[in-house]
């Protein structure tokens, strides 16, 4: 069947909605156990690079840059590590600060610094304050928002358009001085995969926020994550706002996640170098460094970006028929039925998909109970609330392409009963 579900009469809607339940009940009948709710790497990724666990296995491997990996010392990371990812992101290595295996971590801190003590140029600690609004560009990364919402930060949903957030919204927003901070996934945003055009990253690299300790959180998550063509190269943003005399604005993030280990990775802010100076001081509180034993790992293995983007090619050769298979799915299945749209991205870990208002909810609820698990309707908006019920993000790289083929069966079904359920209520 390959006609609009809106172009049919009320007769045939309600015999294509038997099929859908007939077909659904067959699904539910496999007994199916399939997690599409997380961006995890699939094993076949993470067997790529099982030669890391084994990379370092004497002590005299452990001495790098002068120094015994194994010891105390250098807070902000190995040198050799901030190279490394100096770099992969095109800043410089004394802009790095290096972490543990979540990127995630980094940033909850800085925004608990903010919060605590304040930032660089802030008159007063943001708990003392009346007031702290936060932009948040959606749909966008569901940990983001949770990060804000955890310090009662007022959230407020900035629209995303092709060619990344809405910036005039933007710009006027952030006249208000109690407007602290803004999330940013600049390249393969979360969920919709866009890439941030030369334009909107000028123009939030030349922000004038009133607020003088304004946050740009800029989580390049899928910096060097391509699947599909060759390594698109981005601004960096630290230079740009430096230019436009916003050094201290920038706060960038990224991680080794999904190149090498989740669960054994190594992460990087980067900030200007009177940033680092203030942040490593409150940091040199709490800790005394992240693994710079793991740091080394990752530095004699990845060696450099050229030796990354290779190793990203072979991730590319896994994940390109992930991401094949839930698109030709979904232009073959739901595209004819004009009930649904969603973005093509060439890089990143998720497909967004926008239902007719009111469906997500439904369809996730049916996938459900079908054995499919994927992250929850409202999950790409601030306070979890979609006003649309609409978007729903599809993670595609966990499964093997023979249950990803099943799980994107249980998927259209149950957005085609939902969608149904509704023409004819």
């Amino acid at each position: 069947m390959s006609t609009a579900y809106k172009n049919l009469t009320t007769q045939e809607l309600k015999q294509e909605l038997e099929r859908a339940q007939a077909a659904f009940e067959a699904l539910k009948a496999q007994d199916l156990k399939l997690n599409m709710a997380r961006g995890k790497p699939g094993k076949e990724q993470l067997d790529l690079v099982s030669d890391l666990l084994t990379i370092l296995h004497s002590p005299e491997q452990c001495m790098c840059d002068g120094m015994d990996a194994r010891n105390y010392g250098e807070l902000s990371g190995l040198p050799s590590a901030k190279r490394l990812f100096a770099d992969i992101l095109g800043c410089k290595p004394e802009e790095c600060f290096i972490g543990g295996s979540a990127s995630l971590t980094l940033m909850y801190d800085a925004v608990s610094k903010a919060y605590t003590h304040g930032m660089l140029h802030s008159d007063a600690p943001w708990c003392r304050l009346d007031s702290v609004k936060w932009l948040c560009p959606a749909p966008g990364y569901d940990r983001h928002f949770k990060i804000t919402q955890s310090f009662g930060f007022e959230m407020i949903t900035v629209p995303m358009t092709p060619m990344g957030p809405d910036m005039d919204m933007v710009e006027a927003l952030v006249k208000d001085p109690a407007v602290k901070g803004m999330w940013c996934v600049p390249k393969y945003s979360n969920p919709d995969g866009i890439v941030y055009s030369d334009e909107t990253v000028r123009r939030i690299a030349n922000m004038k926020p009133a607020a003088k300790d304004f946050m740009l959180m800029w989580d390049n998550a899928y910096c060097v994550h391509e699947f599909d063509g060759d390594f698109v190269p981005f601004a960096d943003i630290l230079t740009l706002c430096r230019e436009a005399g916003n050094a201290d604005m920038v706060f960038e993030f990224a991680s080794t996640s999904k190149i090498t280990f989740p669960g054994a990775g190594v992460s990087v802010m980067a900030c200007s170098e009177a940033n680092q100076a203030y942040m490593q001081k409150l940091m040199g509180i709490q800790m005394i460094s992240y693994d710079k034993v793991n740091q080394l790992r990752h530095v004699l293995y990845l060696k450099d970006k050229e030796t990354t983007l290779a190793l990203m090619k072979k991730h590319a050769q896994i994940l390109g028929p992930k991401f094949r298979c839930v698109l030709e799915t979904l232009d073959k299945q739901i595209a004819p039925l004009e009930i649904a749209t969603w973005q093509r991205p060439k890089g990143g870990y998720f497909v967004s998909v926008n239902t007719e208002p009111g469906l997500a909810k439904r369809t996730l609820t049916l996938c459900k109970e079908a054995g499919v698990v994927m992250t929850g309707a409202g999950a790409t908006f601030p306070y979890g609330v979609d006003p649309q019920d609409s978007n729903i993000r599809i993670a595609p790289s966990l499964p093997p392409v023979h249950e990803l083929e099943k799980a994107m069966e249980v998927f259209c079904t149950s957005l085609k009963i939902a969608a149904l359920e509704k023409l004819l209520a």
